[in-house]
């Protein structure tokens, strides 16, 4: 049988303040989608999520709070990223607009374009993203601030 040991960690963002507040949206129920650069899994060999995929989500001190479900894996163009997305990811987006520059403003970040490893790295309206839904499925502890 499979315990929340033997899964991979569910990472939002970097380490630090941004991923607590992440962590906390999930823990909340507020964030129930995230998105991803397709480019980012390809960088780094990984394998696109899939429906049924289970992680540990961990925060900024790598404790393990809850298991995570995939329930919907779309790759899509980021131009085509809807309202609906927007919304289930939980940090208070009002427009696609809002959600697309918060999201440009991470992924053209510096930590963002070295593990890419191209200093330049934009995205365009072309740019491939993975759009995930997920649901928590155990929690492990509470959050401690």
């Amino acid at each position: 049988m499979t315990t929340y040991e033997d899964l991979p960690p569910y990472l939002l963002g970097f380490p630090g303040p941004l991923r607590d507040q992440l962590v906390a949206a999930v823990l909340s129920g507020a964030k129930t989608a995230t998105t991803g650069l397709l480019p980012q899994y390809e960088a780094d060999g990984e394998p696109l999520p899939a429906p049924g995929d289970r992680a540990v989500l961990v925060d900024s001190r790598e404790r393990a709070l809850a298991v995570v479900e995939v329930t919907d894996v779309k790759v899509l163009r980021l131009a085509d990223v809807d309202l609906r997305h927007a919304l289930d990811e939980g940090e208070g987006y009002a427009s696609v607009a809002e959600w697309r520059a918060s999201h440009e403003r991470f992924w053209h970040s510096d930590p963002v374009r070295e593990a890419l490893g191209d200093p330049e790295y934009t995205v365009d309206d072309d740019t491939l993203v993975v759009a995930e839904r997920f649901r928590v499925v155990e929690r492990l502890a509470r959050a401690v601030s």
